[in-house]
């Protein structure tokens, strides 16, 4: 299936006008999750809703929410025909620790090696862009055939905590047939992919108290119960020996892989020592009977996330500290329940706990599963735009990550989302030296362009 010629030709003659407009983005540091950068979460939106309107929108504008605004903009093409919502978001993680970067700021873009590198090149200010800069190019040679609305949040980093209230508030306004996001990645540049599985997550922060104030470990230790070494004992009976969540009822409703599933992910290439290799580690482990692609998307699992408490400054202090915390998440799948994870959570670390400490739990956020359909229409049309755009067409492909607002629209707006993510495993979000690949930017553009040339023609 050969790529559309005018397509690669227009993205070409544009390649640089696609960069300066992403790097505009990416030079606002619009960090959500940092009450000091609300400004910039206004500018990034702003700066999103100027261009959607040189890209020949009808309208585009910013919207409040209870938090950081979104962005929405439309383009009609007829009543009768389909109607497409892409999704993205223009907040990013914290550039944090900045001594790990290969550049003094992390939001000034650098390309080094073929990678644009800087916080938000690939989540999700580059991905977005494939899909906006995708659907100017579709417009230009007038191959949109549908109608197209876009939105644009700011608090994805932060569990889009007012999105789903947006969503009813605006449900009318966002109706459509199908969604398109590009907040994931491929298997590879050599075995492209559409992700037809995200997981879902819980997430927890716990504390542990013990005494009203730090004590002199001289004094009182080994006579009062110490917080960080009962949080320690705590998060270590949360696995089994076999690498199995302890959390009663945690497995109750999940579905079994079937042969299908098994055959799904062998096609992906894979070894674990380059696996390791990657990511600098000695080995890989994980819950028994299940090869590393099943253990990291198809099957649940729980991490601690961080974990503080008592002194860590330079030097020695010794006391045992009157409280201790760690963050821990779990990773959901297909089926299980969220809210029936969340309830068994809490009375099961008290259960674990001796009296002599106090437990706090508090949920900051949870969202369940999604599973896309692989014989939608609007998936069968991406499938063809990936095999135009990459040669070979792509695996159904299940992501361990977890995208919330996904969740939302089929709650809400009862409508399936399609994952075109154009990223790669190396990419590094959410780490220093985030990185997207020029190459990956500008056959996202022709591959979402593709999709238009496609979509809603009969």
């Amino acid at each position: 299936m050969a790529t559309n010629p005018e397509i690669k030709k227009f993205v070409e003659e544009h390649k640089d006008t696609f960069l300066e407009d992403l790097f505009s983005l990416i030079r606002i540091p619009s960090v959500s999750s940092q009450s000091s950068h609300k400004e910039d979460m206004v500018r990034c939106a702003e700066r999103w809703s100027e261009i959607l309107k040189s890209i020949g929108m009808d309208r585009a504008e910013v919207l409040p929410t209870g938090g950081h605004p979104a962005v929405f903009a439309e383009k009609k093409y007829s009543e009768e025909a389909p109607t497409v919502l892409v999704y993205g978001h223009y907040d990013v993680m914290p550039a944090e620790p900045l001594d790990e970067w290969n550049q003094p700021d992390p939001f000034e873009p650098v390309i080094k090696d073929g990678l644009i590198v800087a916080r938000g090149s690939d989540d999700c200010k580059g991905q977005s862009s494939t899909q906006v800069q995708g659907l100017r190019t579709a417009l230009e040679l007038g191959l949109v055939k549908c109608n197209v609305k876009v939105l644009l949040e700011g608090e994805e980093e932060i569990g889009s905590i007012n999105m789903e209230s947006f969503l009813k508030e605006h449900k009318d306004l966002l109706a459509c047939d199908v969604i398109l996001v590009s907040d994931t990645d491929m298997v590879s540049n050599e075995v492209p992919s559409i992700t037809t599985g995200l997981r879902g997550m819980c997430y927890w922060e716990v504390e542990v108290s013990g005494p009203s104030h730090d004590l002199h470990s001289g004094h009182y230790g080994g006579a009062v119960a110490n917080p960080i070494n009962e949080l320690g004992k705590i998060i270590s009976k949360l696995h089994d020996e076999k690498g199995k969540v302890t959390i009663p009822g945690f497995y109750d409703d999940v579905i079994d892989m079937t042969e299908e599933d098994h055959k799904q992910v062998a096609q992906i290439p894979y070894n674990d020592k380059s696996y390791s290799d990657a990511i600098g580690v000695p080995g890989v482990q994980g819950e028994e009977g299940y090869v590393t692609y099943e253990r990291n998307s198809w099957r649940p699992a729980l991490d601690v996330c961080g974990i503080y408490g008592g002194y860590t400054g330079e030097g020695a202090k010794t006391i045992i500290p009157a409280k201790a915390t760690a963050k821990i998440s779990t990773r959901l799948v297909a089926n299980q329940d969220k809210d029936k994870i969340i309830a068994a959570f809490e009375p099961y670390l008290k259960e674990l706990a001796p009296d002599t400490v106090r437990v706090k739990v508090t949920n900051l956020s949870g969202t369940d599963a999604y599973n896309c359909p692989t014989d939608l229409p609007a998936y069968e049309v991406a499938e063809d735009a990936f095999e135009a755009v990459w040669g070979k067409r792509p695996i159904a492909y299940h992501s361990g990550g977890s995208i919330g607002v996904v969740i939302l629209f089929e709650r809400i707006l009862q409508t399936k989302t399609i994952l075109m993510g154009f990223g790669l495993g190396s990419d590094g979000i959410h780490s220093p030296n985030e990185n997207f690949p020029l190459t990956n930017f500008y056959n996202g553009i022709e591959t979402v362009a593709e999709f238009y040339a496609r979509f809603g023609h009969k």
